[in-house]
């Protein structure tokens, strides 16, 4: 029996996973474009043989891919550091530089690589990326990226916080210090938007259009502001414009996705989110967000529940608000708001149905009313049919107090209904409309006993002190509610 097992035994050949083995498979899972497979398998194989440049080329390969171009680049530099004879490296870096927007380094190593291999097999792709970076030095100074990174990094934390002013006077300065740098101008729109300032918001999309036409992030931030904006037709001929937009970069198509989530165009969004998750992108939580919305919209509820429980592990915060309970307690809300039977609630019942719903997954048909503003009213949001220039100002103004407080703080939208009911038959004009919401929320928190001055909401509307004053003053002639 013990020399029959010896002999078994010596007929077993040892299994051993080498470094090649690891290389091997995930060059497998490469071709099969399961890119976070591959990059695990390749990461192992460099963990065992780290003096393989192929195995680590081949991960700085998968990890541009991925859209991990940091770190691809670490890699590709710790290769050339020991073996600048895999010259392709070269054009690697000077790839993924590119999409990073560090053009000054993106252009030293593209010439780099034509130095070595000018008749390279990458040869004909760098001269075409020499040649987009030569027009990106003709037409704008070289930047200096970590400052404008710092910058935008704080802009963004400002807005994020509501401190509108402050990040556009950020905004405002990185543009004065470097003139072309487009991405300011478009959150220097956004943020003049999220104040409120329409006007300012949307002559600063007319000149980045005008001075820099076709900027993707531009078209984008102009559909979504016309759909907040109820701008039917501008914003049709935006999606038009739109859907007929194949970029290249994982940032734009990201772009695209989510601003078709935004508008209501969920088929489209679907698309361009699904397909960037098809190619291995590693989502965050606006990511989740928007494709867990737009696969419920399509039918393809078991993704959207995946997508959504991935959001809620970054953001314990959001269970309990998945996109198909939220249309369930939006649908009740607004029963509730027309069961009051008051004109101001159903005002504001309205106005939440033109927010939640898309015209052909409505359920709340429209129909005709006895009380004649609100029949002009349910016209302009159901179909921004052309009516009285005082009813848009009072959509314009609603719109301002719900971004400067969200939806959560009802009974203020509700009273500025209640107000314009009653003002309109006085009261000509609204046109201010920074000035009108200021003052309104500045009356109706005083009146709730809460400490507040006119001060803190000039800053925060973006208005004078004295257009406030003059503005409650008007009101507390006229208010009586």
């Amino acid at each position: 029996m013990e020399k029959h097992l010896q002999k078994r035994v010596g007929k077993v050949i040892p299994f051993i996973q080498d470094g090649t083995y690891f290389f091997n498979k995930g060059l497998t899972y490469y071709r099969r474009r399961d890119l976070h497979k591959a990059k695990a398998y390749l990461q192992r194989a460099v963990q065992l043989e780290p003096e393989q440049s192929a195995f680590a080329c081949q991960l700085a390969i998968i990890l541009s891919e991925l859209g991990e171009y940091a770190q691809s680049n670490e890699w590709l530099l710790r290769i050339v550091e020991r073996d600048d004879q895999l010259t392709e490296c070269f054009y690697f870096l000077a790839n993924n530089y590119a999409h990073l927007g560090l053009f000054g380094e993106a252009m030293k190593y593209a010439e780099r690589y034509m130095e070595c291999e000018p008749d390279g097999e990458f040869a004909e792709y760098t001269l075409d990326l020499l040649d987009i970076l030569t027009i990106e030095q003709e037409d704008e100074e070289w930047l200096n990226y970590d400052d404008i990174l710092m910058k935008q990094e704080q802009a963004h934390t400002l807005l994020e916080k509501g401190e509108f002013q402050e990040a556009i006077a950020l905004f405002e300065e990185m543009i004065e210090q470097h003139p072309e740098n487009w991405a300011a101008y478009n959150n220097l729109a956004l943020a003049y938007f999220y104040q409120g300032n329409i006007g300012k918001a949307r002559q600063m999309i007319e000149y980045i259009l005008k001075q820099n036409p076709g900027n993707l992030h531009a078209l984008c931030n102009d559909a979504v502001f016309s759909y907040y904006l109820q701008e039917h037709g501008r914003l049709f001929s935006l999606t038009q414009l739109l859907q007929n937009v194949h970029p290249i970069s994982f940032e734009h198509r990201y772009k695209l996705g989510v601003t078709f989530a935004i508008v209501g165009r969920y088929d489209l969004a679907f698309q361009w989110l699904r397909q960037l998750q098809r190619r291995g992108f590693e989502g965050d939580a606006p990511f989740y967000y928007w494709y867990a919305y737009a696969a419920y919209h399509m039918g393809y509820c078991s993704l959207a529940e995946t997508m959504w429980k991935k959001l809620v592990s970054l953001h314990p915060d959001k269970q309990g608000s998945e996109p198909w309970r939220y249309r369930e307690q939006t649908i009740e809300h607004i029963q509730a708001l027309f069961e009051k039977q008051d004109v101001a609630s159903s005002m504001y019942a309205l106005y939440l149905i033109s927010k939640s719903f898309m015209k052909n997954d409505c359920p709340f048909p429209k129909q005709s009313w006895s009380h004649p503003l609100l029949q002009q009213w349910s016209d302009y949001v159901y179909d921004g049919r052309q009516t009285s220039s005082c009813v848009i100002d009072a959509h314009r103004i609603v719109t301002l107090l719900i971004q400067h407080n969200g939806f959560e703080y009802e009974p203020l939208y509700i009273a500025w209904f209640s107000f314009f009911i009653e003002a309109i038959k006085e009261i000509d004009s609204f046109s201010n409309h920074e000035g009108w919401a200021a003052a309104f929320e500045y009356m109706f928190r005083k009146r709730r006993g809460e400490r507040v001055t006119q001060r803190m909401l000039a800053e925060r509307y973006g208005v004078s002190v004295a257009t406030i004053g003059k503005y409650v003053k008007v009101m507390k002639q006229k208010w009586h509610g």
